[in-house]
């Protein structure tokens, strides 16, 4: 079982900045929690996310002496990934890979097929570097904008990534619109497809429907989530201002329900839970 904590998805939509001395001490607490890794911050432009010009800071104020988790950060384009790559502290770089076309040119600037080329330099880059390139297939349960979508189309993406050397696959449901039947035909089948790839769920929901999501990837196999304390963050192209990441919280009330202990640090939690409250606002 491994959560993946998203403190990134959840700043970097945020209307004000955020000090990088707060986004520390934030991150420090969530390192002593015993996520399996912390999606920190990106290497992208500070004019496209300007929440995340400081990642470079943050992460030299990052005290990694006494936590297991590892370190996760975005990247966009090969510059960012460049710039990631130099740290010895990150362990994944993560790149947001969209089957819908319009999304991907709205997110990264340039078309499905150009990012498929970017992700065979950014797996290269990762090789020398000994860092892993985890790929988030963007939009994996449909799209709002009418672009072609079925679980054919989802397969054959995850079939070029695996040819291309990835190995850590999250599916994402991007705006919210993953349904029971849907999670169950991806997650049910793709692990099975391709043994060797570990596949994540990163889901985006609304406060009244995240329980049979993570109900349906759970018994469909799944065994890593993607999750923000609050709930917090999202995108901002989802129709529904409720819709936001999957909250933490959620998870840990849906594992005691199917009797899965989360492995987590319960006091260093609830401390991280409780400034959450003081750093979105």
């Amino acid at each position: 079982m491994k959560i993946i904590e998203c403190p990134r998805d959840a700043m970097q939509g945020f209307d004000h900045f955020i000090p990088t001395e707060v986004k520390i001490d934030y991150l420090n607490l969530l390192l002593k929690v015993g996520f399996d890794t912390l999606d920190f911050g990106s290497f992208v432009s500070p004019k496209a996310i300007p929440q995340m010009a400081d990642t470079h800071l943050v992460l030299e104020g990052l005290n990694l002496v006494d936590t297991d988790t590892k370190l996760l950060a975005i990247v966009a384009n090969l510059r960012g990934a460049k710039d990631a790559t130099i740290y010895p502290q990150i362990d994944y770089l993560g790149y947001p890979f969209s089957i819908s076309e319009q999304f991907q040119q709205r997110n990264t600037k340039r078309s499905i097929e150009d990012s498929m080329i970017l992700v065979d330099e950014m797996q290269e880059l990762c090789v020398r570097a000994n860092k892993q390139l985890v790929i988030y297939i963007s939009m994996a349960f449909g799209n709002p904008y009418g672009d072609p979508w079925d679980v054919e189309i989802a397969e054959k993406w995850v079939d070029k990534m695996y040819q291309a050397g990835i190995r850590v696959i999250s599916l994402s449901d991007t705006v919210g619109v993953a349904s029971v039947s849907q999670i169950e035909a991806l997650i049910g089948t793709l692990p099975k497809a391709y043994p060797e790839v570990e596949f994540g769920a990163h889901f985006h929901s609304r406060p009244d429907n995240w329980f049979p999501k993570l109900e349906a990837a759970w018994h469909s196999g799944c065994r890593r989530f993607d999750t923000a304390i609050k709930g917090f963050g999202g995108c901002p192209m989802a129709d529904d201002t409720l819709t936001g990441n999957m909250a933490t919280e959620n998870l840990l009330t849906f594992l005691k329900h199917v009797k899965q202990p989360s492995q987590l640090d319960d006091k260093a939690f609830q401390k991280a839970f409780e400034k959450a409250g003081s750093v979105f606002i």
